[in-house]
């Protein structure tokens, strides 16, 4: 039995996780130095990790921190890939939905019926 029996790559596991589509690019972003294990910046892709280890690195500008839980055997599904991590991130701050901007109707959204006719109505006395 060899010394790495409970380790596995940092980039295969990346990939086992679903957070990278493929593993050509979760080892991309490992050897551009993107990726902290336990604080230390990588920049090996065949880095190996733990169960225990933190993983910091960013996803768009969502920062994630990350506990392997558990390394896998095989990229599954998502919800087997859930189970290989504890997920320590911030929660993402809540989107603000725009308010549609239409002149007049003090952002009701889109005119009703009545608010026709009556638009209707005070153009027509404007002409008279």
């Amino acid at each position: 039995m060899s010394e790495d029996a409970g380790k596995l790559r940092l980039d295969k596991w990346l990939w086992f996780a679903r957070f990278f589509k493929t593993r050509t690019l979760a080892a991309a972003r490992v050897a551009a130095g993107d990726v902290r294990v336990n604080g230390t910046r990588v920049t090996k892709r065949s880095s190996t990790i733990a169960p225990g280890d933190m993983l910091t690195f960013a996803i768009g500008e969502h920062v994630r921190v990350i506990e392997v839980a558990a390394l896998g055997t095989r990229r599954g599904p998502a919800p087997e890939a859930q189970t290989l991590y504890t997920d320590h991130s911030a929660p993402p701050p809540p989107r603000e939905t725009p308010v549609p901007q239409n002149p007049g109707y003090e952002g009701k959204g889109r005119p009703t019926k009545k608010d026709r006719r009556q638009a209707d109505l005070s153009r027509s006395r404007h002409l008279e």
